[in-house]
């Protein structure tokens, strides 16, 4: 588990979950990018968040350095990486935290509501990584996390937005954990849950996320986010964390019918239930070879 030494870039870390992760990774020696534009949940505004953690992790003795640029901009996501470089020499970890929210059922949502949450989490988690890559892709070394959701991995109602961006993430590192494997760049999906600015709105969560002794506090997920950063994380998973509970998602398929090359629509209907049968599904990396 360990990330002595390494820079890590975290993404959205002057509060929440990026701050948790942030706080643990200088713990165990690296040397961290705190990234934060400051703003509200909703992506309005800015602040010294960024500052104020990186304050935090030097009066504990580890070395942080700030930026404010936001991840949905081209030119910001570039500057991220290029701090941590112009500071610490190289980047060897992502952590893609990020995010904003703008929640309403689809029927009630704007299209610009849906290009700024797309732009924050999927985009912002491409341009980020996007310029990380082939120093890492170079120097055969890289651990990259983007932050999922179960909104997006099983569905959440009023969050559609947010829940195809956190599914595309799933994508995105389904080919880069491939694409990266020869040169030991490994990409993974976290999938947190925990009480947050961004859960502020949830029955019976909490914006109070550091108390120690509320049992939904982001620090309960870092361990997992950590995990994933170190010399030993897998490549191309999933994992789940929420409570202290840590747990793995990942796609399964069943055996499936095969109907030829002269398949019409009624024989396609008359084997729809052995298509949609789930009880033999196996995990599945390839649909037409496994």
């Amino acid at each position: 588990m360990s990330v002595d030494g390494k820079v890590a870039i975290i993404t959205g870390a002057g509060a929440g979950l990026g701050r948790q992760h942030a706080l643990l990774f200088a713990q165990h020696g690296a040397k961290i990018v705190v990234n934060d534009l400051g703003g509200a949940v909703d992506g309005t505004g800015h602040s010294d968040a960024a500052d104020l953690v990186v304050e935090e992790i030097r009066a504990a003795g580890g070395q942080a350095v700030a930026n404010k640029a936001s991840v949905a901009d081209r030119e910001g996501a570039k500057s991220i990486v290029e701090t941590a470089v112009k500071e610490f020499g190289t980047v060897d970890i992502v952590v893609n935290n990020a995010g904003i929210l703008r929640d309403k059922s689809f029927k009630k949502m704007t299209l610009d509501e849906w290009d700024l949450v797309i732009n924050v989490h999927l985009n912002g988690t491409a341009y980020v990584t996007w310029h990380a890559w082939p120093i890492m892709y170079e120097k055969n070394y890289g651990r990259i996390i983007f932050t999922s959701s179960v909104s997006g991995i099983l569905g959440s109602f009023g969050q559609s937005n947010y829940g195809a961006a956190k599914m595309g993430m799933v994508g995105l590192m389904n080919n880069l954990s491939r694409e990266g494997a020869s040169h030991n760049v490994h990409t993974n999906c976290l999938s947190p849950g925990a009480a947050t600015r961004m859960t502020a709105s949830v029955p019976g969560s909490s914006i109070d996320a550091d108390n120690p002794e509320k049992e939904n506090r982001p620090g309960l997920v870092s361990p997992a986010a950590l995990y994933l950063a170190s010399a030993d994380a897998p490549n191309g998973r999933i994992i789940q964390a929420a409570r202290g509970r840590f747990a793995a998602d990942a796609v399964y398929s069943n055996t499936g019918v095969d109907l030829g090359a002269d398949v019409t629509i009624d024989d396609f209907l008359a084997n729809i239930d052995g298509i949609l049968d789930m009880s033999d599904a196996q995990l599945k990396t390839n649909f037409w070879r496994d």
